[in-house]
């Protein structure tokens, strides 16, 4: 490995920025590739997992393009697209491989995963012929098989009898199940995954550490500075490599790099909030997570869902997500930090988008001044007889969506993640959100891919990765047996439907 010191500074191998699902997921692949190599890992808070990864501060849903309606857009000619719901579910399969290899290792353990029934649920003559013909699309392709589509009360009530109760028996409504579907807490897995890399020999971790400043040292390298918020002392060190995985304050510390790849990009922040249930008996009447369709001009983020989740052993019940505006980048973040994000190279394509998405700037106003009775009749399109009585709001988590350079447009809002690499590879950020956690583990391997192009290719590493996820360098929508066999091991590891 490298030398121990380089100008006086602490020299290491890799340096991760954050101590969230990506830093923690790429860490793992990186310490059974290069089991010799030193890691320092960096988090600005005092707890792992404490922004984007906290089970309160996501949907917990595993993102397997099952009832994310978003996911499957309606193209002009009234046919249905699947390429990137396919991609997801393939990206969500690979997830599974992933942890299931950790569980059999014994690394963690896999109550961090439960199976519960995703739905995706429409109501009016338009909704109900476009959910039919994304019913139909999908299963034609293999993973999607066990899809079933209904328009009876009668079997949607046996699927979700809370939603069902006290509902317009006149109302043109309808919906899909897969039982497949999964609830996961990302803060559990996390940390598990942390402590174990904790355990391992060069692996060190910094709580309450905030990284001010990156910048090219000698020898192609990177020089860190950091700050220890509890004692108020500052060191630089070196690496090889540096990941930012910071959520939010990725963008900024990306600017701070000064590599040319990441010139352009900029961020638009959107917060997040729950109706959490507090009613115990209303929380056992429903057991599912139930997506509808996002209001014109909503993020992606923001799909209405009707979201049975399991942390720390205990059920709940929530709704949302209830989108708002915050100059934030984080949750635990400052409110200066749009207003700084803005540069010389990111000024165009942040005013362009601004320009070209006036419906999302008129619904996160309409979001932000809707009264706690408004929310409870968005509640009630999924829950007729919900009461304010028994919901309490909840903060969710800060998501930042990536703005890029766009020759024709000038900008454009991408609502998915992007990694940007340096061309040699040396530095690789994470920028953007959902489905985000759910498919850590193929962005992961796709960074990996462009930062390591050799050493993935050498067949030591070619094996380290087949052990890891077997279906690596295969289709499992193209290979029915495939897939079938590997949900059936991840599904008999994970302790989950299959």
């Amino acid at each position: 490995m490298i030398e121990n010191e380089i100008n006086g500074g602490k020299a290491v191998d890799v340096i991760l920025i954050g101590a969230g699902i990506m830093s923690a997921t790429l860490g793992m692949m990186i310490k059974e590739l290069m089991p010799q190599a030193s890691i320092e890992i960096f988090e600005r808070l005092d707890m792992v997992a404490g922004e984007s990864s906290d089970a309160w501060n996501n949907a917990g849903t595993g993102h397997a393009a099952l009832c994310e309606l978003n996911y499957t857009p309606e193209k002009e000619n009234g046919t249905i697209d699947c390429k990137k719901a396919l991609a997801i579910n393939e990206a969500f399969d690979v997830s599974r491989q992933f942890w299931s290899w950790m569980v059999e290792q014994q690394i963690i353990q896999p109550g961090f995963i439960n199976s519960v029934p995703h739905m995706s649920f429409v109501w009016g003559d338009d909704n109900v012929t476009y959910l039919k013909k994304r019913y139909e699309a999908l299963t034609q392709y293999h993973p999607y098989k066990k899809m079933q589509y209904s328009e009876d009360a009668a079997q949607l009530k046996e699927w979700m009898p809370l939603v069902m109760e006290g509902r317009d028996p006149s109302q043109k409504i309808a919906a899909t199940y897969m039982d497949i579907g999964t609830d996961v807490n990302f803060g559990e897995l996390t940390r598990a995954m942390i402590t174990h890399l904790q355990q391992q020999d060069n692996v060190t971790l910094h709580l309450k550490h905030e990284v001010r400043d990156i910048e090219r040292a000698e020898n192609d390298q990177w020089r860190i500075s950091v700050k220890d918020l509890a004692t108020k002392d500052s060191r630089e060190l070196n690496a090889k490599f540096v990941f930012i995985g910071a959520g939010g304050g990725s963008l900024w510390l990306l600017e701070k790099s000064d590599i040319p790849e990441g010139k352009g990009f900029g961020g638009f922040p959107v917060g997040g909030q729950w109706l959490r249930c507090t009613d115990d008996a209303v929380i056992e009447r429903h057991g599912a997570k139930v997506y509808g369709k996002a209001p014109e001009g909503a993020p992606p983020m923001s799909v209405p869902h009707l979201d049975t989740r399991l942390i720390e052993g205990k059920k709940a019940l929530l709704f949302g997500p209830y989108a708002g505006f915050s100059t934030k980048f984080l949750k635990n973040g400052s409110y200066l930090d749009l207003p700084l994000s803005v540069k010389l190279s990111n000024i165009v394509p942040m005013i362009s988008v601004g320009l070209k998405n006036i419906p999302l700037t008129r619904y996160l106003i309409h979001e932000v001044l809707q009264t706690p009775e408004d929310k409870l009749k968005s509640l009630q399109q999924f829950l007729p007889g919900a009461k304010l009585e028994d919901w309490d709001l909840e903060i969710a988590g800060q998501r930042v969506q990536v703005i890029k350079k766009d020759k024709e447009e000038g900008g454009v809002l991408e609502f998915g993640t992007e990694v940007v690499a340096a061309a040699d590879g040396s530095l690789a950020a994470l920028l953007g959100a959902s489905p985000g956690a759910s498919t850590s583990v193929s962005i992961m391997l796709g960074l990996i891919e462009r930062c390591f192009p050799e050493k993935i290719k050498s067949s030591e590493w070619q094996s380290v990765i087949k052990k890891m996820i077997p279906s690596y360098g295969s289709s499992m929508v193209k290979n029915p047996d495939l897939c079938d066999a590997i949900r059936a091991k991840t599904s008999a590891v994970l302790g989950l439907v299959n």
